[in-house]
């Protein structure tokens, strides 16, 4: 299966404006008939439904660093199939990553590198004009492996104001196929993990429109699309990133537990595997003819107190975890631990089959990639096992308890490996986010 042509909408750091240029991209080549495809580059659960929202297709974060080669060539393909176009949105700035080998460090340019795909840079040129020359050249030469196709210059405060930017950043042979005026009108709510998820934000479809509206008035729709290419490999189907915890899965789906990403999803259905939603919130277990149950994360600390309260999601998630296995992702871990203490101090309880206690009235960010090995036998494979994954939390664990650890984790900058996690009985659970089984 031979992907269609990609392009990489990136830039040298965060809050330049790719997302604003990827949404709106996405949703006015939609409206010109053209079928487009998307990706998101790195660990990150926000921004693919919003892509999703935008184009009518499915999404797919692509990982260089815990991702396989051949997984990441196969998702590309993947969800490419069917479409004329693939865009995918990179992360923070274009070469930003972590120390590993070549092609593997979870940069987006390992991606754009891996799969072929130029590079449409987004440039923000408040306060500087010609200067953003020199921005754009040094992309443009730091990693051979790349090519930067063109350019869209973003907060622009005047016409004279962007052909100065322009005619400097083309003398470099580089194309500028657009310029975004400043905007306030196309931003989108925030709280403390990023974006206000996609199924919360009000009007969404307005929203995109006016983004849609932004983008196609102020770049050269056609130009863009001419600057894509087609995958240096094509591939087939990706695998399993990670086997399925089980044949039947019950799944926790609802507003405080929406962060799973699509691969593996995907992975588990192709694997064979049927997958069973249930809402915690709307006091919801998992399914009594399921083998296996995931509590994803989320947002679980702004329903405290609603879930402390379901008391039948409660009952039914206890009973479950008395004869076949229960994993929790980051927010599910706290759900199923002693209590929660939400940001105001309250503290609510919660499943009890975990020993651990956990609090948002400190706030401390965790951040970033993780190795991890199965200290025992679970649903996640056997003892041993090496995952690859990240945590992104502001929770702090009041009291680990007296369960046995989950796995040893480490970071990807050679920390010592060290207990994390816990496990008692059928019932595990840990803040990593589990992005594949490490190649």
């Amino acid at each position: 299966m031979t992907a269609p042509p990609g392009l990489m909408i990136a830039a040298p750091r965060s809050g330049s404006g790719k997302t604003t240029l990827t949404l709106g991209l996405l949703r006015a080549f939609r409206r010109a008939g053209v079928s487009v495809g998307s990706a998101k580059c790195g660990p990150d659960y926000i921004d693919p439904p919003f892509h999703r929202a935008a184009s009518g297709r499915p999404s797919v974060n692509l990982d260089s660093w815990a991702m396989s080669p051949a997984l990441l060539s196969g998702l590309a393909a993947d969800v490419g199939a069917g479409c004329n176009l693939i865009i995918c949105e990179a992360l923070m700035g274009l070469f930003d990553g972590v120390p590993a080998p070549a092609g593997r460090s979870g940069s987006s340019a390992d991606v754009a590198a891996a799969l072929g795909w130029p590079v449409l840079l987004v440039i923000d040129v408040s306060g500087q004009s010609q200067s953003a020359a020199a921005v754009v050249k040094g992309c443009a030469t730091y990693d051979p492996r790349i090519t930067i196709a063109g350019v869209v210059l973003n907060r622009v405060g005047s016409p004279r104001h962007a052909r100065l930017a322009a005619e400097a950043i083309e003398a470099l042979g580089i194309p500028v196929v657009g310029a975004m005026p400043r905007s306030e009108g196309v931003a989108l709510p925030e709280r403390h993990l990023g974006l206000v998820q996609a199924a919360e934000t009000s009007d969404l479809d307005a929203r995109l429109e006016r983004m849609a509206d932004f983008v196609a008035e102020h770049t050269r729709l056609d130009a863009i699309r001419a600057l894509a290419a087609s995958p240096t490999a094509s591939a087939g189907g990706p695998a399993a990133a990670v086997p399925p915890p089980g044949q039947r899965i019950a799944i926790a789906r609802d507003q405080a537990f929406s962060f799973l990403y699509p691969h593996l999803l995907q992975g588990w259905r192709s694997a064979g595997a049927e997958i069973h939603y249930f809402s915690p919130l709307a006091d919801e277990g998992p399914g009594g003819d399921c083998d296996a149950c995931w509590l994803p994360g989320g947002y679980p600390e702004l329903h405290a107190g609603h879930l402390a309260a379901s008391h039948g999601f409660l009952r039914q998630l206890r009973d479950f975890a008395a004869t076949r296995p229960v994993h929790g992702e980051c927010g599910g871990y706290m759900v199923l631990g002693v209590s929660m203490t939400d940001a105001q101090g309250a503290i609510h309880p919660m499943a009890n089959l975990l020993s651990v206690s956990t609090s948002f009235a400190r706030r401390k960010l965790h951040l970033g990639y993780r190795r991890a090995r199965l200290a025992a036998d679970g649903c996640l494979g056997a003892a041993g096992t090496r995952l690859r994954g990240h945590e992104f939390h502001y929770a702090s664990v009041e009291a680990a308890g007296d369960d046995a650890p989950f796995a040893m984790v480490s970071d990807a900058y050679g920390t010592e490996p060290a207990p994390a996690g816990s496990r008692r009985g059928l019932v595990s659970g840990s803040f990593l986010h589990v992005i594949a089984v490490a190649p």
